[in-house]
């Protein structure tokens, strides 16, 4: 038995740092990873404490001390994800109504990837209103001319280090311009959008640099980059619309930051995880992929959408600007 119990301690303890870790006011990435994986610390505490309960000695006093311990781990992990379920109240209210209904894609290609006639083949089956590509270089920007025909507007930035975007709209882009807001080469999106309504939404698309070897050490530049974002957002009038490849998670301290500064909300609080990375590997996912808006939207759908050759699931958001809030905005001057 004491094998058994000094295997369940060592485990214990690469949980229980896994756990602590992200406690820590440090931006390094080897201290913020862990806000990653809380899932599988999750399925990985919950086995721990079925095994002890199995194979420890409940008369010992040390046994008691390891369930007790993973089942305060398990505990502590789960209060991170529970709003992410349908057992939480939902932040948005669900429509069922299409009128004002706008539809958008978010979809990591994955550069490398070429297997561009699936994607449009995601594209044609569900046929979202707005389209943003993120790690699209000129390759793909010629390979995704054929949908231009349909999505007559559009905003390129064709990059080859990952950071590349691109947007593509049925709906009309009054006005739009990329913006390096912290890192050069490391740009954003930012839109003002005309419904077929006549109604104008502001819309920005991001793709923020992860804290990790091979990217930034620290999560600085990522985190300073939702900042900056999220205070020009707080005081916005008109309805507002921001979504990408934030590589954070959507518990994570610098996501709740952001999103508090903001004041947008996150439809898939009350909903579902909708992990979209990495799609190659389902014990390794998490939701990198995101979308917020502003209250003046409810919910028509949230889906995660095939896959089609990215190492991300592409996400399709519907969304639908209520009549309240059509009503109220129609009485601001642009």
């Amino acid at each position: 038995m004491i094998d058994v119990e000094i295997t369940f301690l060592l485990i214990l303890f690469f949980l229980l740092i896994a756990t602590l870790l992200p406690l820590l006011q440090h931006r390094h990435w080897t201290v913020r990873f862990w806000e990653f994986p809380r899932l599988i610390l999750i399925f990985s505490s919950f086995i721990l404490l079925c095994t002890e309960i199995i194979f420890l000695d409940l008369s010992k006093e040390l046994s008691i001390f390891l369930i007790i311990v993973t089942s305060a781990i398990l505990l502590y992990q789960t209060i991170y994800i529970v709003p992410y379920t349908i057992f939480y109240p939902k932040e948005v209210e669900n429509t069922t109504e299409r009128n004002n209904l706008i539809k958008i894609m978010t979809a990591n290609v994955l550069m490398h990837n070429k297997n561009t006639k699936k994607f449009i083949e995601l594209i044609n089956k569900y046929d979202p209103d707005i389209i943003i590509t993120l790690e699209t270089n000129k390759w793909w920007e010629e390979e995704l001319a054929s949908i231009e025909s349909k999505y007559i507007y559009n905003v390129k930035c064709p990059l080859d280090n990952l950071y590349g975007m691109h947007l593509y709209s049925k709906f009309k882009i009054e006005f739009s311009e990329i913006k390096y807001l912290v890192e050069d080469k490391v740009p954003s999106i930012h839109s003002e959008i005309i419904l077929p309504s006549k109604q104008k939404i502001k819309a920005y698309f991001l793709h923020p640099k992860p804290p990790s070897p091979t990217e930034n050490e620290k999560s600085t530049n990522r985190d300073v980059e939702l900042i900056i974002l999220a205070k020009s957002l707080n005081e916005k009038e008109l309805p507002v619309i921001v979504t990408g490849d934030l590589n954070d998670v959507a518990w994570s301290r610098s996501t709740k930051t952001f999103k508090k500064i903001s004041k947008l909300l996150d439809p898939r609080v009350g909903r579902g995880i909708y992990n979209t990375y990495n799609a190659k590997y389902w014990f390794f996912r998490w939701p990198l992929d995101h979308l917020f808006h502003s209250k003046h939207f409810k919910v028509n759908k949230i889906e995660r959408l095939p896959y089609y050759g990215s190492d991300h699931f592409a996400i399709l958001t519907s969304l639908e600007l209520s009549t309240l809030q059509k009503k109220e905005i129609t009485t601001n001057e642009y």
